[in-house]
Parts: C-alpha cells; sequence; structure tokens
C-alpha cells in the first residue's frame, strides 16, 4: 500500500462517527479563568497552546509533521497544519457537521475516541471549543479530501453552516481567531512566550517542524520576524540546549526511548559539576511542574540502581566509614533530566492539575530506567566512576549542609529576637498586607527606611554581591550570611521528611517580597543573583505569586518649576520634547539620570517606586521552566559563549522577561 493510500485510508476512518460528545459551552464565557486558569497574559497565550494541541495530537497519531503559528497586526493568531483536516460531515447524533460540534462543544473531539487518538496533550485542555467561545472572531478553514470547507463564528456562534469554498491540493486545518478583548484583560501576544513553548514542543516531538511569525514586526532585511523550531533528535537535543551553559562530566548523555506495556517512554539524563537538581517531567507535552508518578519512578529507579552499583563495586566505603548515610537527594545533586511519557487516559491532581496520578506508571518507568541505567553504567565504567565520585561528594556536602540548615531552622524558629540585626520590619503582623524590600547596600537601604511606610514595609539592606548559588554546594549557601538573613526574615523553613529541600511557607511574613536595585550594570547583576537563589532554592515563593521586581525611574527632567519622572530614553525625549517646544527652546532644561537609589530623596523613592497608589510593580513568574532553567544556567554558569550570544541578542532590551 502506497503512503498516500495508506493516508486516504485514515482520513476515511476518521469521520463524523468518531466524534463523541460530552458536554456543553454554556458557562466559558461567564467563568472564563475556570477554564483557561486566568483571563490576563497566561490564558491569553493559552488560547494558542489549545489550538496548537490539536495539531501535536495530530502528529503523534502520525499525520501531521508542520504546524505553523502566524501572529497578526491586530493580534489575532492563525494555527495552520497538515493533519488529516478536522473531519465536516453530519455529526448523526447532533445533527449538525462535525466541524462545528468540535467548535461549539466543549470537550467535543476526536480525542475521546481512542480508535482516533492513542494518547493526546489536548485531552488535558479544554479543546479549541473554549478558544472559540472566548474569541470575537473565529474561522475554521479545512482542506480535506481534495475540498476547501469554512467556517466562521462569532462569541463562539456559528455564523452560518459549513460551506465548500473550492478545491485544493492541501490537507490540513487552519484555525484563525481574535480573543474577546471584553473578556481578557490584556490583548497583546508576546513573541517570545510562543516561542518558548513552541520550542519545548519541537523538542518534545522530534522531527515535526512549528514555524511561529510574527508579522507586527520586521527585521533588518525586511522579512517578517521569524523562526523555525526543529529537532532531529528530541530529548538529547533538549538536554544539550539545557545544559549548555553548565559543565559536563560525562562524554554523552544517557538515553533510552521504549514502550512498556503501551505507555511510550522516552528519558534522557546527565551529570555536570554544579550542586542543582533540574528534572522536568512531562506527561502527552505537557509539563508537570508538580511531578507525580511517572517522577517518583524515576528517582526510585536512579537511587536504588546507582547504589547497587557503587555498593557492588565497593565504591562507598569511605562514606560507610565516616557514618554518612547515603540519601536519595545525593544522587540528584548536578543531574539534569527530563522525563517524557505518553499516556492515554491521564489522571492529574495536584494544585494546578499538573501532577500525574497513575499509579502503575510508577512502575512502567522504574523498570525502564533500571534497564537503561544498569547498561549504561556498565557499558561506561568511566563515566560510572566520576557519577558515583559525584554522589559521594554530594552526601559529604548534605552533612554539613544539614548542620547550616538547622541553625538557620533554629534562627528562624525565634520571633523578633532572632530576626536580622539590619532588617528594619514592619509594625503590622498581618502577613498579607506586608511586603519585604530586598534592597542593594546600606546607602540606599537607609532611603528607603526614610521613605517607607513603617506599618506595611519593610527593608533589609543586602551589602554588595550575595552568592552565586549556580555553583556553590547547599552548605555554601546556607553558611551565606546574607541569604541566611533572607530565609529569617522570611520566616520560612526547608526540609521535610519527603523532600530536604521543600520550603514550607506556612509561616511566611510577608506576602511581597521586592527586589529594589539600582538602575544599572551592577544593580542588574544583584537582581538577577536574587532571582538566582530563589528560583533555585525558593522556587515555590515565585510560583504563588510572592516575587516582585520594583522599577524606580531612570531620570528626572526638569524645567522651571516643572518636573517628571521617566522610566525610559522614550519618555525621557518625549517630555524634553514638551517641556521645550520640541526643541525651539533648550536653555533651562535638566535631565538628571539616577545611578542609584541612594541618590534619591526618601520622599522621591516614596512616589515614585514605593507608594503602593503610584509605584509600578513587576511580578516575577515561570512562564516555562525549561527556559529559565537554561537562561540562569548560561547566566550565571562557568560556559562564556552561550552567556555572550544570550547577552549581544538581548542587550537591546531594558528588562529581560523570565
Amino acid at each position: 500500500m502506497s503512503d498516500l493510500e495508506e493516508k486516504k485510508l485514515h482520513v476515511e476512518d476518521y469521520n463524523a462517527d468518531n466524534i463523541q460528545v460530552l458536554e456543553g459551552l454554556e458557562a466559558v464565557r461567564k467563568r472564563p479563568a475556570m477554564y483557561i486558569g486566568d483571563i490576563g497574559e497566561r490564558g491569553l497565550h493559552h488560547l494558542v497552546y489549545e489550538v496548537v494541541d490539536n495539531s501535536i495530537d495530530e502528529a503523534l497519531a502520525g499525520h501531521c509533521n508542520h504546524i505553523e503559528v502566524t501572529i497578526y497586526e491586530d493580534n489575532s493568531i492563525s494555527v495552520l497544519d497538515n493533519g488529516r483536516g478536522i473531519p465536516t460531515d453530519m455529526h448523526e447524533k447532533e445533527h449538525r457537521s462535525a466541524l462545528e460540534v468540535v467548535l461549539t462543544v466543549l470537550h467535543a473531539g476526536g480525542k475521546f475516541n481512542k480508535d482516533s487518538y492513542k494518547v493526546s496533550g489536548g485531552l488535558h485542555g479544554v479543546g479549541v471549543s473554549c478558544v472559540n467561545a472566548l474569541s470575537k472572531h473565529l474561522r475554521a478553514d479545512v482542506y480535506r479530501n481534495g475540498k476547501h470547507y469554512v467556517q466562521e463564528f462569532a462569541y463562539g456562534k456559528p455564523l452560518y453552516s459549513v460551506k465548500e469554498d473550492g478545491t485544493t491540493d492541501y490537507r490540513g486545518t487552519k484555525i484563525t481567531f481574535t480573543p474577546d478583548d471584553s473578556i481578557f484583560n490584556v490583548s497583546e501576544y508576546k513573541y517570545d512566550i510562543l516561542a518558548g513553548r513552541l520550542k519545548e514542543l519541537a523538542f518534545l516531538n522530534k522531527k515535526i517542524r512549528i514555524q511561529l511569525t510574527d508579522r507586527r514586526e520586521k527585521e533588518d532585511n525586511g522579512e517578517y520576524k521569524s523562526e523555525t523550531f526543529y529537532s532531529e533528535e528530541g530529548l538529547k537535543d533538549f538536554i544539550r540546549f539545557l545544559d549548555s551553559g553548565r559543565t559536563k562530566i560525562m562524554e554523552t548523555p544517557i538515553y533510552i526511548e521504549t514502550e512498556k506495556t503501551g505507555v511510550p517512554i522516552e528519558v534522557v539524563m546527565q551529570y555536570n559539576d554544579g550542586w542543582n537538581e533540574n528534572i522536568h517531567s512531562y506527561v502527552n507535552n505537557i509539563n508537570t511542574i508538580e511531578g507525580g508518578t511517572h517522577l517518583t519512578g524515576f528517582r526510585r529507579a536512579l537511587t536504588n540502581t546507582l547504589k547497587r552499583y557503587a555498593s557492588n563495586n565497593k565504591m562507598l566505603d569511605k562514606l560507610e566509614k565516616d557514618k554518612i548515610e547515603i540519601s536519595g537527594d545525593d544522587f540528584r545533586q548536578g543531574l539534569t533530566a527530563i522525563i517524557s511519557v505518553k499516556v492515554a487516559e491521564p489522571q492529574f491532581e495536584g494544585q494546578t492539575k499538573t501532577k500525574l496520578g497513575n499509579s502503575e506508571i510508577e512502575g512502567v518507568v522504574s523498570q525502564a530506567v533500571s534497564d537503561m541505567l544498569e547498561n549504561y553504567l556498565e557499558e561506561h565504567p568511566r563515566d560510572a566512576k566520576e557519577i558515583v565520585g559525584k554522589v559521594v561528594l554530594a552526601a559529604t556536602a548534605r552533612h554539613a549542609a544539614r548542620k547550616a540548615r538547622e541553625q538557620v531552622q533554629r534562627k528562624s524558629a525565634f520571633s523578633g529576637g532572632g530576626l536580622p540585626g539590619k532588617l528594619s520590619d514592619c509594625s503590622s503582623k498581618v502577613a498579607e498586607e506586608c511586603e519585604l524590600y530586598l534592597v542593594e547596600g546600606d546607602s540606599a537601604g537607609g532611603t528607603a527606611k526614610q521613605g517607607r511606610d513603617s506599618h506595611f514595609q519593610a527593608i533589609l539592606p543586602l551589602r554588595g554581591k550575595i552568592l552565586n548559588v549556580e555553583k556553590a554546594p547547599e552548605h555554601r549557601v546556607l553558611d551565606s550570611e546574607e541569604i541566611k538573613n533572607i530565609y529569617t526574615a522570611l520566616g520560612v523553613t526547608v526540609g521535610t521528611a519527603e523532600d530536604s529541600h521543600a520550603l514550607n511557607l506556612e509561616k511566611l511574613r510577608y506576602h511581597k517580597v521586592i527586589i529594589m536595585t539600582d538602575a544599572d550594570v551592577d544593580g542588574s547583576h544583584i537582581a538577577t543573583l536574587i532571582l538566582t537563589f530563589f528560583f533555585r532554592h525558593m522556587r515555590s515563593l515565585i510560583e504563588n505569586g510572592h516575587v516582585y521586581i520594583a522599577t524606580p525611574p531612570l531620570y528626572l527632567v526638569k524645567k522651571g518649576s516643572q518636573e517628571r519622572y521617566a522610566w525610559t530614553d522614550e519618555e525621557r525625549d518625549a517630555i524634553a520634547a514638551e517641556y521645550t517646544n520640541n526643541g525651539a527652546n533648550e536653555s533651562g532644561l535638566h535631565i538628571q539620570r539616577y545611578k542609584g537609589l541612594g541618590e534619591m530623596n526618601d520622599d522621591q523613592l516614596w512616589s515614585t517606586t514605593m507608594d503602593p497608589a503610584r509605584r509600578t510593580l513587576r511580578q516575577v513568574t515561570i512562564e516555562n521552566a525549561m527556559e529559565a532553567d537554561y537562561i540562569f544556567s548560561m547566566l550565571m554558569g562557568d560556559e562564556v559563549p552561550p552567556r555572550r550570544e544570550f547577552i549581544e541578542k538581548n542587550a537591546r532590551y531594558a528588562n529581560i522577561d523570565i
């Protein structure tokens, strides 16, 4: 049978009878956040992911290898694929076209029929019907059986029934939609956020070409801004990308691609000379940031297999002699790993529904990883020796870290008397209204202390640049005076019986932690060091929305009695032009560039940067854990070339969104 005949057979097997209806769409417009998480930036971008998920599902089923995402000038989006095309024939139960059913009924689609899709990433989401419900206009173009079909919708309702619009040699689906700006509080799509997710999908689904084009912006060559994401080796390419800023201690990554009891499993891992655990887990392309049974299976296999190998080869004698017990944590220090499984019927749980609950997956992943590791260690004795040596070092460092952690815990357990001496605390004890400013240096700290509202704003000055935790073992992190002060001021504790690195936020003393540094290179470096510490050692602080960055002004523009602040060069130039009647009279114009917070008076710092009624705070969020992991390791690691390339690419931007 030819490829063309086989594809034709698949198309004929995939028709209206495959589309099953589960429930209606009534509540989506009334309570959109229930379906897409929120109505801000994250929810807006989630709409694109829902449509792309459908195309990826076609790829997982073997019917699609090319996806194009386009952002248009009006912030509408189109997603085009070369899959089978959504069926357009009549749906027997619904008495309308299958296309209309897919686009107007929540949880209706081929992915609920096991004969149409074995696995589906989109199952985790809410389907393209939700995108339709939250769009003021949506157009579906279907290229199928040599014909072009089209149907349009407004606010989720069809404007007309599906109709033929000529013939075509193309096969696939194109969805073009404009989000409803009466629902979303932001309307502008961010290229970098979409690019990060599409790059991730290309790594997770090898040999699928995904193109992103932004028709709002042209490059120097006159072409629209565009990138194509394609990975020939999938997770192997992924781990090379993630670890490009780290120094590897292995010749090649350890990799396995297998299937056990009908579950496709793909795992890649390698060790570096760092001290952080960087494990990214996915189920059906969904980043399971809370882990789950697949991650538990991986960790169990890693610990048991490595420990067995090390014991059999007498590599743990020194630890036993020093009475240092080895733990699961020790096997993951300096480890980067990616686990990707495809599950036919995933059960998600946890606060954000990103934790896999299927109990059977733990055993199959554990078995697959055990087999992979045993073979690798026997075949690569030099790498095996390096890995076990790293584990022994980690166990020794953990023994030292435990004492440091206990000291931090004891200090945090105290009330007022145990707080850092440099902390100027606030009088309120209501954590929800309290703010802690982490301020660069004593001078700026003094100004902030004078300018603050002492009822709810606390100030903790930091002396110089804090420790770069990207390259430090945990005991050195916990020995750092500045970092101990941050732990103690926040009132948080570290470590549980299950996870010695877990952060307990129950006694968090401030619900806003605000990084406030100078608007210069040193200030940016200090802010990045603090963010690196939070990302590596207090990630849940970020994930729970507690971390912010203050935005002090860059300029004060004065002429006579007139004065205004400017946060960008463009604002400065516009104010200057206004004060001088667009350049006619520049005499008396004075522009002050603030290089440091200490150059401001306390009332100026309050009115521009600390007053809740007038300030601008940027909340730190993790849109893409993979991208954030890469950026921190690259910016703060030892490898210079990727850092130089990143800075050259992003130097023209005032701020880098992580």
